[in-house]
């Protein structure tokens, strides 16, 4: 478990909302488990980040693409983060069929693999949620909270934040 001082940014980007839902409750859950967290968009984060014990950076994949704030973020904090653990989560297929799966796992995959210097303590792919829409009343939503919260607690019992 973290000491009672961990620091932890939780940094996201989000199209339609539901990676805000996510990274706010990944925060809860750190916060839950003691830590000290603060839940930013990625873009606000304009300052160091190497005063962090744990940055989580999460973004939508879409068309292909992990969201470009996340990027952003990773390219304009790279010298912090080679100092500071970073564990990454994507949200990925919002059809759950197992083909979409694997190819939001590609695609994340790519997506950290063009930072070759990024070496995250872990990476997480949850299923993503359709946009809430008036023209439909069927709305798929693969998140899994469980899911989601297991990994947010894992994150604090990880070596590298260990006193």
């Amino acid at each position: 478990m973290s000491g009672p001082h961990t620091h932890v940014l939780v940094a996201f980007a989000t199209r339609n909302g539901s990676t805000r839902q996510v990274a706010e409750f990944v925060g809860t859950v750190l916060h839950h488990a003691g830590a000290e967290v603060e839940v930013t968009p990625a873009h606000s984060v304009v300052g160091p980040v190497h005063g962090y014990d744990l940055v989580v950076l999460g973004a939508p994949i879409y068309s292909g693409r992990w969201h470009r704030d996340a990027r952003r973020f990773l390219k304009h904090h790279r010298d912090d983060l080679s100092s500071v653990p970073i564990a990454v989560f994507a949200l990925g297929p919002r059809h759950d069929d197992e083909e979409a799966w694997r190819r939001s796992r590609r695609q994340l995959d790519r997506a950290l693999a063009a930072q070759p210097w990024l070496k995250p303590v872990s990476v997480a792919l949850f299923g993503g949620a359709d946009p809430i829409s008036r023209r439909t009343s069927a709305r798929e939503d693969l998140r899994d909270w469980s899911a989601i919260g297991a990994w947010a607690r894992e994150l604090l019992a990880r070596p590298a934040l260990q006193p």
